[in-house]
C-alpha cells in the first residue's frame, strides 16, 4: 500500500492507524517528534476528520503517541526501564534471600479464594481448589516503582504447616517451611505483558495506555509437583527483569 493509498473495505480509522504505525515503525516519524495535524492527515490519507480522529485516538490507547492539549498529537518516547528487577533466588545456611528487595507500602491482604480454569491449570489443581491468597502492594526504595505480588496457596500445601495460620508469609519464610516440610525446592517462572486491569492501573498508579509486566512464578517440590503459584505485576515500561542462567545436566 503505497502513502495515501487507504482501502476502502473494513474499518477505515483502522486502515488509518495502521499507516500512521508503519510510518512511525519506519523512522519518518521518529520518538517525540509531532504527527502531521488533523487537516494534513486528512490530506494525506484522503479520508474524514472523525476518521484521523479515531486512528489518533486508537494509537493513543495503544501508547504509541501522546496528545497534548493544543500542541497536536507526539509519538511517545519511551525510555529505558529505570529499575532493573533481579528474579533470582539464593540459599545459604538454609535461608532464602530473594535477588531484589522491596519496601512494603502497606501491610498484606489475606483471604481465601478458589482455583480458576488458569489458575488450577498452573497449579495442577482442578477449578474450584481451596486456597489461600495473599496480595501485597510494594515499591522500589531508590525508584519508588510500584509492584502488586499475589501468593495463592494451596490447602493442600497449607495443610500440616505454619502457612495454614500464616499465608501472608514472606515469600522467603514460604519457601523455608515448604524445605523444613521436606520438599527440594525448584521453581520455574514466566514472563507476560499486557495492558493493566482498572483497579491495577490506580494501584500501581499508571499512566494512561501502559502496559503491565507480569512475573508469574511456580514452585515446585519433591517430584516436581506445583505447591504455590506467585505473580508480580509493575509497569513494563519502568521495570525490566534479570535473571541468572545455569546448566542443568539433564533437560528441566
Amino acid at each position: 500500500m503505497t502513502m495515501g493509498d487507504i482501502q476502502r473495505p473494513g474499518a477505515l480509522y483502522q486502515q488509518v492507524a495502521a499507516e500512521i504505525r508503519k510510518a512511525i515503525a519506519s523512522g519518518e516519524f521518529p520518538p517525540g517528534a509531532p504527527l502531521p495535524s488533523e487537516t494534513q492527515l486528512i490530506e494525506r490519507y484522503k479520508v474524514s476528520r472523525p476518521t484521523v480522529r479515531n486512528a489518533i485516538a486508537a494509537l493513543r490507547s495503544e501508547g504509541l503517541i501522546d496528545v497534548v492539549h493544543g500542541k497536536g498529537s507526539f509519538v511517545r518516547a519511551i525510555p529505558a526501564p529505570a529499575l532493573t528487577i533481579n528474579r533470582s533466588i539464593s540459599r545459604q545456611d538454609g535461608v532464602f534471600t530473594l535477588g531484589h528487595i522491596w519496601e512494603a507500602a502497606e501491610e498484606p491482604t489475606v483471604y481465601r479464594t478458589e482455583t480458576t480454569a488458569a489458575t488450577g491449570n498452573l497449579l495442577e489443581l482442578a477449578e474450584g481448589e481451596a486456597l489461600f491468597g495473599a496480595d501485597r502492594l510494594l515499591t522500589d526504595p531508590a525508584t519508588h516503582a510500584r509492584a502488586r505480588h499475589r501468593t495463592l496457596i494451596p490447602f493442600a500445601t497449607a495443610d500440616g504447616t505454619p502457612l495454614a495460620d500464616t499465608p501472608d508469609a514472606s515469600p522467603e519464610s514460604v519457601y523455608t517451611v515448604l524445605t523444613e516440610a521436606g520438599h527440594e525446592l525448584t521453581w520455574t517462572e514466566t514472563v507476560s505483558a499486557r495492558m493493566p486491569q482498572p483497579d491495577e492501573r490506580a494501584t500501581l498508579e499508571l499512566p494512561e495506555a501502559t502496559p503491565v509486566i507480569v512475573a508469574t512464578r511456580i514452585t515446585h517440590g519433591t517430584d516436581g509437583q506445583a505447591l504455590i503459584l506467585e505473580e508480580l505485576v509493575t509497569s513494563a515500561t519502568q521495570a525490566q527483569f534479570t535473571y541468572r542462567l545455569t546448566a542443568n545436566s539433564t533437560p528441566a
